[in-house]
């Protein structure tokens, strides 16, 4: 375990170099490098494995909290709405991680291969995000898929053999038990995901819980229920921190005001907005810009 997680250490810290996320030449492959503990902040996690090589991250997901670290892996499988920060990290050994954004299509495959043995999942009311305790054989898939940046000639045919290997690995053991229900058509996990998904994308538009329950497929009452399970979160509140969260990043890349991010991201009240966006990052939205592009700048 020591040497292979060292080895995946080393291989994302030379391919990441000084920066704090590469994208890179495997798809659906990123690197992530942070050089001390960060103060919480409101992201959304993409359905996604993380492999942490080196330091420790917290996530909140609504009241429950995530650790993962050298030993746990993390696994998200709907997009998810939560607050993360960097707990252990130093100049000297910085946090180091991969994420593997995860291809439904690809994971349903597996499911649907005939040799593919799996434990019983039981009943399932969890969140859609778990963590997993790292084996040594994830770990070598993880170093022989990051090691292929070494070889860019060999990543268009074992790149997504290792992808299925990694994908595997996460489906046999038991933080895989709520992606496979959400991978498996029918389900009602399943169904959930396919509202989450729509909600993801027309998150601007004004929503109704009786039309997501209707593209799930559910009763009103049912449906609540099991979005609230896998979220941590109503529908409502879900679309919430997506629109909060899509006109923080209009300010902060695009340049645009305030008003101009609430009316594009969907609000129709300014002093609504304001509110909302000073209850979920601390201070006001132009505050809030300002003092991420001096933290930009200072680093």
């Amino acid at each position: 375990m020591r040497e292979r997680r060292t080895e995946l250490a080393r291989r994302i810290a030379l391919h990441v170099g000084t920066e704090e996320r590469r994208a890179t030449a495997v798809p659906r492959l990123s690197l992530h490098r942070r050089t001390g503990p960060t103060a919480p902040c409101a992201v959304t996690y993409e359905p996604s494995v993380i492999v942490m090589a080196q330091g420790q991250k917290r996530v909140d997901l609504g009241r429950t909290t995530f650790i993962y670290d050298e030993s746990h892996y993390l696994l998200t499988s709907v997009d998810l709405p939560i607050v993360s920060c960097v707990v252990e990290a130093s100049e000297e050994a910085p946090c180091l991680a991969m994420m593997l954004r995860l291809d439904i299509p690809l994971v349903r495959e597996l499911l649907s291969r005939e040799d593919m043995q799996l434990p019983d999942s039981g009943s399932i009311d969890k969140a859609a995000m778990a963590t997993g305790q790292t084996t040594v054989e994830l770990l070598d898939a993880c170093c022989r898929l990051v090691g292929l940046l070494d070889e860019p000639q060999d990543v268009p045919f074992l790149s997504s053999l290792l992808e299925r290997e990694i994908i595997y690995r996460v489906l046999k053991g038991r933080a895989g038990a709520r992606l496979r229900a959400i991978a498996t058509l029918g389900d009602q996990s399943n169904r959930t995901a396919k509202s989450i998904a729509w909600l993801r994308t027309n998150y601007v538009k004004q929503i109704r819980v009786e039309d997501l329950a209707q593209v799930a497929g559910m009763g009103v009452s049912t449906f609540h229920h099991h979005f609230r399970a896998l979220t941590a979160m109503s529908p409502l509140q879900y679309q919430k921190q997506l629109r909060l969260q899509a006109a923080r990043s209009r300010m902060l890349i695009d340049g645009l005001d305030a008003a101009s991010a609430a009316f594009e991201v969907g609000y129709e009240s300014a002093s609504q907005f304001n509110r909302e966006y000073s209850r979920l990052f601390g201070q006001p939205p132009m505050r809030d810009v300002r003092s991420n592009r001096l933290t930009s700048a200072a680093a």
